[in-house]
């Protein structure tokens, strides 16, 4: 089964809540429990890689329970049921939302702007929780993954749009940047122009790469640009292949920023020399995590409470 929305915990934690004191990652076990959540449910992590999916729905789940005042944090990761919250269940509804805990002054409270006439973060933080089944740092990383689309996308148009030349220079320039090259402080046209050996009597290679600081191996590369929808056949993969054979190169790196036939991709798979094939998505996800061709705009920090200070 899928993993529960956070709204869809927030009745389960609170009825759990009314049994006992739960330590929140034991709620999360119990929960998970109840659920028959699978191991790969229960494992799965948030982006981040420092919690996992479910223990951070049934914490944001708590989080808003709280701010209601149905539930109670007592001592240090612990909570427990409040009167008010005892009485919700006295007469349970079939569901707790956020639409739902908007009854209860104390949540009502929670989402007051704190300067007249204006709205605070926590009541628009609030009201994208409520439109949707995620919760807010999900909301976040989502739209982050927006963000990071229409950048690939304008990217490939201004790849797209420039010369063979310049699409040659920004993937060796990548290489560098994904710390190929051997030991090089600083990336400069230099040392761009040097990797670079694509022209006539190229012997169908454009770029050249040590692998590693000694270059006792070496990068072929392959860059074609192509516009979208000239997608690269297994023709170009032979002979790119045959351009390695003359090098007597075991491997080689074909670049494109439009895509690859299926029949391509088995043609790399099932030569003799190892051939990766990356293309127009590939290359922009990488210029885009190794800051080639973009920069960073803006820093948004996530930050949690730091239960060692406290104790």
């Amino acid at each position: 089964m899928p993993i529960p929305d956070f709204q869809t915990l927030m009745l389960p934690v609170l009825q759990i809540s009314a049994e006992k004191e739960w330590r929140i990652s034991d709620a999360a076990e119990r929960l998970a429990d109840d659920y028959n959540l699978s191991q790969e449910e229960r494992t799965t992590l948030l982006p981040s890689g420092r919690q996992t999916t479910f223990s951070n729905r049934v914490g944001w789940a708590k989080s808003y329970l709280v701010k209601a005042g149905l539930i109670k944090p007592t001592k240090r990761a612990h909570f427990c049921i409040s009167e008010h919250g005892r009485g919700v269940l006295a007469n349970p509804p079939e569901r707790i939302t956020i639409k739902y805990l908007s009854q209860f002054p104390a949540f009502e409270e929670f989402r007051k702007a704190r300067e007249p006439g204006k709205e605070s973060i926590d009541a628009q933080v609030t009201d994208l929780a409520h439109e949707s089944s995620l919760t807010p740092d999900e909301s976040m990383r989502n739209a982050h993954l927006l963000l990071e689309q229409e950048l690939a996308d304008e990217l490939l148009v201004k790849i797209c749009s420039g010369t063979p030349a310049f699409f040659e220079n920004l993937v060796v320039r990548l290489l560098f940047a994904m710390g190929y090259g051997g030991s090089v402080a600083k990336i400069n046209e230099a040392l761009i122009n040097k990797a670079l050996v694509g022209g006539a009597g190229d012997g169908g290679v454009d770029g050249v790469i040590d692998q590693d600081i000694l270059g006792l191996d070496r990068i072929y590369v392959q860059a074609k640009r192509y516009a979208d929808g000239n997608t690269v056949g297994p023709s170009a993969i032979r002979e790119f292949f045959g351009s390695l054979d003359r090098f007597k190169a075991t491997k080689g790196l074909f670049v494109t920023a439009s895509t690859y036939t299926a029949s391509a991709r088995e043609t790399a798979t099932a030569l003799s020399k190892r051939i990766v094939l990356v293309d127009g998505k590939e290359l922009t996800r990488l210029m885009i995590r190794h800051n080639v061709g973009c920069r960073v705009e803006e820093t948004l920090e996530i930050k949690k409470i730091d239960e060692e200070f406290f104790e």
